[in-house]
């Protein structure tokens, strides 16, 4: 990990969304993401890695009790 990710927190949260039939979708955070400095690009950070056929999807990080 580099010294500006170490650094910062991260700018985005990364999940994977599971459609389910006739209920709300299941969300499951997978990762993070840091804007990289020159703000052209990210660098994503994955714990998991859904092999379900999930969508992934990053979404702008908000205060740690905020979910999506």
């Amino acid at each position: 990990m580099s010294n500006t990710e170490s650094s910062k927190r991260p700018t985005h949260r990364v999940y994977a969304v599971r459609k389910t039939n006739g209920e709300k979708s299941l969300w499951t955070q997978i990762g993070a993401a840091w804007a990289n400095q020159d703000g052209k690009g990210f660098n994503i950070k994955l714990s998991l890695l859904p092999i379900d056929g999930s969508d992934i999807v990053m979404r702008e990080a908000k205060d740690e009790g905020d979910a999506k």
